[in-house]
């Protein structure tokens, strides 16, 4: 049972990230925009002017709880899940860098941008973007077999994705998406591959578990 646990720790944390943050951002009395407000500024504690930015988040501790939530979440699955992840060395790495981006997840939450910016920063946003997506592009290593396997070729592509977006936001390009566009690119990455692998482990296991009246069936044949 504990992978299928662990699935689900990874599909309620990121399903509840994704809805807390739009409820967070409706409650904005000025305009948010996916394009130019970092996801950041939705856990802000303070009103005014943040990097060039209008920011007031009334809701700023239901998105940092949001946060410390997620990434407890995502260790805990990390945990759940160890008997769904084949042997080796990529597999562990993929675990490290995984549990290491739920902590980001995690300080980011417990530091918001405007009351410890380098903590938030440093610890928060570079480990989630950099251990987040060098996770995911692991990922695609992993050796077929394994139920957590299935979900290797969709970290290829997000992991890859993210990080070519990571260069990208930090660079301040935007390419039309705008910088807060290009840091969802490189942040959404994670929680979409934990809700693909989480569901696909989900699925697996369920498919994989006999039926009572089929073990019922070979009770009796024993008999």
């Amino acid at each position: 049972m504990n992978p299928r646990i662990g699935a689900i720790a990874w599909l309620a944390g990121a399903l509840q990230f994704f809805v807390v943050m739009i409820v967070v951002q409706l409650a904005w009395t000025t305009p948010y925009s996916w394009a130019d407000n970092n996801i950041s500024d939705l856990g802000n504690v303070h009103c005014g002017d943040f990097g060039g930015r209008s920011v007031c988040s009334p809701l700023h501790g239901l998105m940092n709880a949001s946060f410390v939530l997620g990434g407890l979440l995502i260790v805990g699955g990390v945990v759940l899940t160890r008997a769904a992840w084949p042997r080796g060395v990529v597999s562990t790495l993929t675990r490290v860098l995984l549990a290491a981006t739920g902590v980001g997840w995690a300080i980011a939450g417990l530091a918001p941008a405007d009351v410890n910016e380098d903590l938030h920063v440093l610890g928060g946003a570079v480990v989630i973007f950099l251990a987040g997506n060098l996770a995911l592009l692991l990922a695609g290593a992993l050796r077929p077999g394994s139920a957590i396997s299935r979900a290797r070729w969709y970290g290829v592509t997000l992991g890859l994705l993210g990080l070519v977006a990571m260069v990208l936001h930090f660079g301040g390009h935007g390419l039309g998406l705008g910088v807060g566009g290009m840091e969802r690119v490189t942040a959404y990455g994670v929680p979409v591959w934990l809700m693909i692998a989480g569901g696909l482990l989900i699925r697996r296991r369920a498919g994989s578990a006999p039926s009572t009246r089929a073990m019922g069936r070979s009770v009796r044949r024993a008999g």
